[in-house]
């Protein structure tokens, strides 16, 4: 009898009942590859290296019991809703009906990150102490031109952009900022909110090139989840100052691209804090009788 063999009808056992590999769960899930991906992102589910390999080297292998628990995510429901609702307005499209088109268009699901979100960052602090590779993303698609064959879209840029300005607006009102430093990627900011440093980078105001070689679908799956984040962020910041998330900004001020300044606005509206630390009192006051010349 071979040493590996099983009879049938008996159960695995060590590493093949562990661990499945990339392609038996995206056959399991009933999904394709690129929802996997986003499902994993989402829920934070990690490749696993297992000692004994036993589909061989040139697997990809996930644990068993993070696959499980995907089978029950509700959002595996609305991928699959969305799968759906692609093919009834591709065949709605190819039909060249413009009624049916418009009527399955009213009808396109939706989900949303506030389970995932709740999960991975149970309280505040723990979503602060991760929000330095969000803010460098954040920071970085909103001085990224829009690019339709790569799927950045408009509205992705500017959601980006009010959501980098909603938290510059709010470490300048609450003199947060602890350190800056100016390098060739870009400029490196620290703040320090409710006892944890923040660091983040942002690129210079330079026209950005675009490699081809980056998996833009990947970057914009984390953007999504990282949107979430600093806007749920953002939301108790801001009410923690007495000021109403998101801000309502001057309109002639919106319109002549004056974000940032009808931002400064509005959160200067805002009380004065009691509870600022030592340090934040002294940074109130740290440049207030020295002058400040830049030369080129």
């Amino acid at each position: 009898m071979p040493k590996h063999y099983r009879p049938p009808g008996k159960k695995k056992e060590g590493n093949a009942a562990r661990y499945i590999t990339r392609s038996q769960a995206v056959k399991d899930l009933q999904v394709s590859l690129s929802v996997f991906r986003k499902l994993c992102i989402f829920k934070k589910v990690f490749p696993r290296d297992p000692k004994k390999k036993v589909k061989g080297n040139h697997h990809t292998y996930y644990h068993m019991k993070d696959i499980l628990g995907l089978k029950h995510e509700p959002l595996l429901v609305k991928f699959r809703e969305t799968r759906t609702y692609e093919k009834k307005k591709k065949k709605a499209m190819s039909k060249k009906n413009k009624n049916l088109v418009e009527c399955v268009s009213t009808r396109k699901p939706s989900y949303t990150l506030d389970r995932p979100i709740l999960e991975r960052y149970p309280t505040f602090i723990d979503a602060l102490r991760v929000l330095d590779d969000g803010l460098t993303m954040v920071h970085l698609f909103a001085a990224l031109p829009a690019i339709e064959r790569e799927n950045i879209q408009v509205e992705r840029i500017h959601n980006c952009r009010g959501l980098s300005l909603e938290w510059q607006a709010y470490v300048s009102r609450t003199h947060k900022l602890r350190k800056a430093f100016i390098s060739v990627k870009g400029i490196y900011y620290q703040a320090e909110v409710e006892g944890q440093k923040i660091t983040w980078l942002t690129p210079h105001a330079l026209q950005q090139v675009m490699p081809q070689d980056v998996d833009y679908k990947i970057m914009l799956t984390f953007l999504e989840l990282y949107e979430n984040l600093l806007g749920f962020v953002n939301f108790k910041l801001y009410n923690s100052i007495n000021l109403k998330y998101p801000p309502i900004l001057d309109p002639r001020l919106k319109s002549s691209a004056s974000d940032l300044y009808a931002l400064t606005r509005y959160v200067e509206n805002a009380g004065d804090e009691n509870e600022d630390d030592k340090e934040t009192r002294a940074c109130k006051t740290l440049f207030k009788k020295h002058d400040i010349l830049l030369e080129s």
